[in-house]
């Protein structure tokens, strides 16, 4: 999955100061991130890099996380334009953009980096936040509330019958991923995680299940989430019952027949290809 880097080693800790010259900046701007990207391949600038289009970014960059002994930035003002080769990519690339520890890299400075985006004003008072400067999170300096990273969580869910799993496809107004998927949802209010893979199994395919089992979690930075993943077995009738505002198929796979995808970047995949290679799940 895309947060396997091994043998690179990701730390959030924070630990802001200013950045050295080899530091790598993160830069985003809309969609995309400034990189150079060609055959599949990602890279990003430096600090000395940038330098030379803007002078101040050692006193503007903002501290992000380290991955090995490496220090990464980002630049949340003013907009840069591209310049000598980089180029603003659609962050969508992260998906099968390699080295993938670096596509790691990009995905997560831009989940943190729309965090900060999002939270310039107090959601008590309206006042404008600050940086915490000890900590990641930002504070009012009017009524003092403090406001954190928000990670939503949301279940993975992978139904099976005996030798059959479940997989769906999303509606065309729901999401633009074609590919064979699992039910999925997010928590909500006052729900234990298990109850929300009953609650969505039956909500968007009509199933009742049952003997309900954690697997792995996966952090989704592409859209904030926190997902959680979960086997369960079809309790009584398997008929499939769809929400179409949601979905535009729900099938029943026989193991062998389980359709190929080849990316192994999402623990959706990896749930998929795991039922299929392991009998006793």
């Amino acid at each position: 999955m895309i947060q396997d880097i091994a043998p690179h080693q990701y730390h959030v800790e924070y630990q802001p100061q200013k950045p050295e010259d080899t530091d790598v900046l993160l830069v985003y701007k809309d969609h995309g991130v400034l990189a150079e990207y060609e055959d599949g391949r990602i890279k990003y600038p430096t600090v000395l890099e940038v330098m030379a289009v803007f002078p101040q970014i050692k006193e503007k960059a903002k501290f992000l996380f380290r991955i090995d002994e490496q220090d990464y930035y980002e630049l949340r003002s003013p907009k840069l334009e591209e310049f000598n080769g980089w180029k603003y990519e659609s962050t969508v690339i992260l998906r099968e953009a390699q080295p993938m520890w670096k596509a790691f890299a990009g995905i997560t400075g831009y989940q943190i980096h729309n965090w900060y985006t999002d939270t310039k004003y107090c959601g008590r008072c309206g006042t404008k936040m600050e940086a915490h400067g000890e900590e990641r999170a930002m504070e009012c300096p009017n009524c003092g509330k403090i406001t954190y990273p928000t990670i939503s969580p949301s279940v993975i869910v992978g139904v099976t019958d005996g030798n059959r799993i479940l997989l769906t496809k999303y509606a065309v107004k729901h999401s633009k991923f074609r590919n064979y998927a699992l039910v999925a949802g997010y928590a909500e209010v006052g729900e234990t995680l298990e109850e929300t893979v009953s609650r969505e199994v039956m909500e968007e395919v009509g199933l009742k299940v049952k003997n309900i089992r954690y697997y792995k979690s996966q952090p989704w930075a592409f859209t904030g989430t926190l997902l959680v993943g979960f086997y369960c077995d079809v309790d009584g009738d398997t008929t499939i019952h769809l929400d179409e505002d949601e979905l535009s198929e729900g099938t029943w796979f026989e193991r062998e027949d389980i359709p190929v995808n080849s990316s192994s970047i999402s623990l959706t995949s990896e749930m998929i290809e795991y039922f299929r290679e392991n009998p006793g799940v």
